[in-house]
């Protein structure tokens, strides 16, 4: 098998015939990057290798080991044929055969022998289709991702009080989350078998933080009895599960929301066993929900790593030995693969998250003072109305895709909206942001430090301030207009509380004078570089690198003025653009392209041997027709090698070859050659004859 490794889009050609692979791989590897398979069975493991990564597979059907209608099963079954597009590619082009193909989902078929024009269009219609497919999906995962986000304050409010009624550490749920996200992404990484994605881990994580709360009606006695339960009291204790179920049961209001649906799995189930000797409900195997699984595998390695009233805490080496011998518990045999394939980063991943301590705190504060008090029930609404203050603004945050902002400064903490913050690389809260480091990644401190003093000018009757300034949004440095309000308390005389704001880019402006630098150096009709500017880029490369080869092609439409004459001048023009894509198709990226004049255009390039192999293959792919006109050039060649080194050398020589081409007939190219050199002094001569000049 062979690779090609850039940083470009992925295509897997799958075809056992070298020569076609190959084949398929020129006319595509400047492009994009291509891994070779060449049999079905080579393909699936290249699939399971790079799984969605691939953003196309170029298929045959007749292969050993592994034809390509196999492939294509394989693929529906691991589904991986709804991210990764496939043509099938084949001489096989029977009605059994295609239909076969589409009926097994492939995006399209393309017989040989085929045509590299269309093999490349075909491909790059289906990747941007498939691309804009995924920015879609992607962008309604986002807004469910952000839906979902909003409700994780209340749940954790509401489990730490269970935490405070249990005497446990704090970090118990924060804990559960953490373990409960890196055993699913595990689970995703090992062939997603229950065909999990992004939304569906944050929406079971956040759930699992619901897994105990039946235990708030279990008595404190038996909650925090520091030894041994009796069988009776178990008894009481196992009841939790099913008490915490049948409080979200009965939330009938919410019983078609998705994380009601699985913290009800998790709360019921996240005791039973997979050898069936679990409780409430001695459910086996695949019976209990993954979800449940999951948390229940997060909380016994939690249990047996934290402090009880009842026993100390056991070593992370050994708790996970004993998961593994099944000490604590029947488990499923692909979590504990999963168990043992994320041990060595359990630890590191369970103190970066509790790194997050601060904000924990002040959620078991709050929980703390809710038990305080008799109004529970009015806490409870004016956390539900908060929250759907909270839920509002994180939603028109997220969808108007800006930069907003909220600081407060007692205590000192910036709230960042969600967009906001994943495009500054920053936390959503910040708390004490002037002494956070990371801030200053976004915005230096000089300039931060500038802006807290525009702040401190503003006044309550004038509350609104503007500030410009770089800023690194998006790993780019780009100038952003700060607009905030400053906003002050009600008393006498007004206290400063904080801001409000948004962050917009007025990077526009400095983008539109790059474009009006791009229309004057490139030709209005067809694109390419104008006359002017190309000579001063090839002037440049010329003088910059005196031991590199080039050569410039000068070449024009054959018989054009009779597309202007049979058609019309709209329609010439649209030749002339036509000519302008395949000159963009036909050469390398560092290559210049440019339209001189009229039908004339202009080639130069880099090369080091084969300038004449290149030249061939150019000159045939302009060739062809644009609707009933024929395209046919003619084109003439000069090298450093041969004239000089000044761009007027090249362009003259050049000319001079396509002209020569042009009195032994169109259609062809030419070299320069000392032997036109001769020819034009006598045509010059002779023009100059007829002028009355001396010959």
């Amino acid at each position: 098998m062979v690779k090609r490794t850039e940083n470009r889009q992925k295509i897997l050609v799958v075809d056992d015939s070298e020569i076609n692979r190959s084949i398929l791989a020129d006319m595509l590897g400047d492009e994009f990057e291509i891994l070779e398979a060449e049999d079905g069975a080579e393909a699936v493991a290249e699939l399971r290798n790079y799984g969605t990564d691939i953003d196309l597979v170029l298929l045959d059907i007749v292969m050993p080991k592994m034809d390509g209608f196999d492939v294509l099963a394989m693929m529906n079954k691991y589904h991986w044929i709804e991210e990764v597009p496939v043509i099938m590619i084949s001489a096989e082009n029977a009605s059994s055969y295609v239909e076969r193909a589409y009926e097994l989902g492939v995006t399209d078929y393309i017989s040989r022998p085929f045509d590299s024009l269309v093999v490349r269009r075909r491909v790059v219609n289906t990747i941007m289709l498939y691309a804009k497919q995924k920015k879609l999906i992607d962008l309604v995962t986002d807004q469910i991702y952000e839906r979902q986000k909003s409700s994780s304050l209340m749940i954790n409010i509401l489990s730490h009080i269970v935490e405070f009624r249990n005497e446990e550490s704090g970090l118990h749920v924060l804990h559960i989350n953490t373990m409960t996200e890196l055993l699913l992404n595990r689970l995703i990484q090992k062939g997603n078998p229950y065909h999990l994605n992004r939304s569906d881990v944050y929406l079971i994580s956040t759930a699992s933080s619901l897994h105990d709360i039946g235990k708030i009606d279990i008595p404190e006695k038996i909650l925090n009895k520091p030894g041994k339960l009796t069988a009776e009291e178990f008894e009481i204790m196992k009841r939790h599960s099913l008490i915490g179920a049948s409080m979200l049961e009965k939330l009938s209001v919410y019983q078609d929301e998705p994380l009601i649906r699985v913290a009800y799995e998790i709360c019921r189930w996240h005791h039973e066993r997979y050898d069936g000797r679990g409780y409430p409900d001695g459910l086996k195997g695949e019976e209990i929900p993954i979800s449940a699984q999951v948390v229940s595998l997060a909380d016994v390695y939690d249990a047996l790593t934290s402090d009880r009233v009842y026993k100390k805490a056991y070593t992370h080496e050994k708790a996970v030995q004993m998961i593994l011998n099944g000490e604590c518990g029947a488990f499923s045999p692909l979590l504990l693969e999963c168990m043992t394939d994320i041990a060595d980063n359990i630890q590191i991943e369970l103190q970066v998250s509790s790194l997050d301590r601060n904000n924990q705190r002040e959620m078991r504060k709050v929980a703390e003072e809710m038990l305080q008090h008799e109004e529970l029930a009015v806490s409870e609404r004016t956390l539900r109305l908060l929250e759907h203050e909270r839920t509002k603004y994180q939603f028109f945050a997220s969808m108007s895709q800006e930069i907003q902002f909220e600081y407060s400064a007692v205590p000192s903490m910036v709230t960042i909206s969600g967009w906001g913050a994943r495009r500054l690389g920053l936390n959503e809260i910040i708390m004490d942001p002037l002494n956070d480091s990371k801030v200053f990644v976004s915005m230096d401190r000089e300039k931060m430090e500038e802006y807290i003093r525009v702040i401190h000018k503003a006044t309550p009757e004038e509350p609104v301030v503007q500030f410009d300034c770089e800023m690194i949004i998006g790993g780019e440095k780009r100038w952003n207009r700060i607009i905030c309000r400053v906003m002050y308390s009600a008393e006498e005389p007004p206290q400063y509380m904080g801001v409000i704001g948004k962050v917009v880019d007025i990077h526009e402006e400095h983008t539109q004078l790059i474009d009006l630098k791009h229309m004057a150096a490139h030709d209005a009709l067809t694109g390419l570089l104008n006359h002017t500017h190309a000579k001063a880029l090839i002037s440049e490369s010329l003088r910059k690198n005196p031991d590199t080869q080039y050569a410039v092609m000068i070449l024009d439409l054959d018989f054009f003025k009779d597309a202007n004459d049979r058609f019309g001048h709209v329609f010439g023009d649209h030749v002339l653009k036509y000519m302008a894509d395949k000159l963009r198709q036909s050469i390398r990226s560092g290559d210049l392209a440019a339209r001189v004049g009229g039908d004339e255009f202009l080639i130069f390039l880099e090369y080091q041997t084969g300038l004449e192999a290149t030249a061939e293959r150019i000159f045939r792919s302009l060739g062809g027709a644009y609707k009933e006109f024929p395209i046919s050039v003619s084109m003439g060649i000069a090298s450093t090698e041969t004239v000089g080194r000044t761009y007027e050398m090249l362009f003259q020589r050049a000319d001079q070859a396509l002209y020569a081409g042009k009195r032994d007939g169109r259609g062809r190219y030419y070299f320069y050659d000392d032997s036109m050199k001769e020819m034009f002094s006598v045509i010059s001569s002779i023009d100059g004859a007829g002028k009355g000049e001396s010959v």
